[in-house]
């Protein structure tokens, strides 16, 4: 088989972390044919798609740890399955380049996740399509709204629709002094739309990830437990990981959101739940495969490959 990894560069790559790095080595391991693609050289053209790629090796036992072949360019179309695996940011750049997967996805390749719904499925307000799952939430860049909101509920938490790693997220209360400015820096004065949650006590024992493939999600949960004093539990904000046992409700959340990740392609995914309520559907680069393995000893990135070796009638 031969997998092309659409990503940031690999100096970017923390080896005691990274999610796509457990993905290359369980490639490698099946004696699949793995290739790096730098998300910045897909390229589109009259008939075909392609990408200047390079063949990698990876030996996490050598000083320098990748290995890459002299680069060439490549039709996308001869590669069996291309893993999307670019960071977020979600900017325009990202959309462009889901659209030249979208013509390489006509051509006959495997892209996980599907591009489409890489575009039409914001992190944040995916989860919104699922309220049952949910507390009170509400989408909107109009200020005298968010106010309204933060009255009716008192204690709440808001955050821009393209944040990752928790950045530029408040907790706001009813008589906060700060309320006016926090809203018109998000909204960059009712020019943006943010969201906006109530905030859920629960937070204190984990933001939990649920990893799940195909909609069948891992049998444990990733508990991302904050900081002393602070309001995220995101690793990259500090939080620490400890593993959980899936709840009734974590099930049932999956179970409701699981239909519809298959409906759109979306083969990888991360949920976020925070005591009983779904916050976020994360498909653009989902994390915590390490952790998984590390703290639950399950080993998704077996589990991905598993999948996309049978969906491509791989012998």
């Amino acid at each position: 088989m031969k997998a092309g990894i659409v990503m940031d560069p690999l100096e970017s790559i923390n080896l005691k972390k990274d999610s796509t790095l457990m993905m290359i080595l369980e490639l490698q391991s099946r004696g699949h044919e793995v290739h790096f693609i730098d998300h910045k050289s897909l390229i589109i053209s009259p008939n075909k798609t392609s990408a200047f790629s390079n063949k990698l090796t990876v030996n996490l036992n050598e000083k320098k740890p990748f290995f890459l072949s002299e680069m060439e360019e490549q039709k996308l179309k001869n590669f069996d399955v291309l893993l999307m695996r670019q960071d977020p940011p979600f900017d325009i750049d990202y959309i462009y380049n889901t659209y030249i997967l979208d013509a390489a996805e006509k051509e006959g390749v495997l892209i996980v996740n599907k591009p489409s719904s890489l575009r039409n499925c914001n992190e944040k307000v995916f989860a919104t399509l699922f309220p049952q799952c949910c507390t009170p939430f509400l989408v909107t860049s109009n200020i005298l709204s968010l106010k309204k909101f933060i009255s009716e509920h008192g204690d709440i938490v808001v955050k821009p629709l393209d944040g990752m790693g928790g950045s530029s997220i408040y907790r706001l209360q009813e008589n906060d002094p700060n309320i006016s400015v926090i809203l018109e820096e998000l909204t960059q004065f009712s020019r943006r739309k943010i969201i906006a949650q109530t905030y859920i006590p629960s937070i204190l024992e984990g933001d939990k990830r649920i990893l799940l493939v195909n909609g069948d999600p891992m049998d444990a949960a990733i508990a991302r437990i904050p900081a002393k004093g602070e309001l995220r539990g995101n690793l990259a904000a500090g939080g620490k990981a400890v593993a959980k046992s899936l709840s009734d409700r974590d099930r049932w959340i999956c179970s409701e959101v699981a239909p519809k990740l298959k409906e759109l392609g979306l083969v990888f995914v991360g949920i976020d739940i925070i005591g009983d309520y779904l916050t976020e559907i994360n498909v653009t680069s989902p994390t915590c495969i390490q952790e998984y393995k590390n703290l639950c000893n399950i080993d998704v990135a077996k589990i991905l490959v598993d999948y996309i070796e049978k969906k491509i009638n791989y012998d």
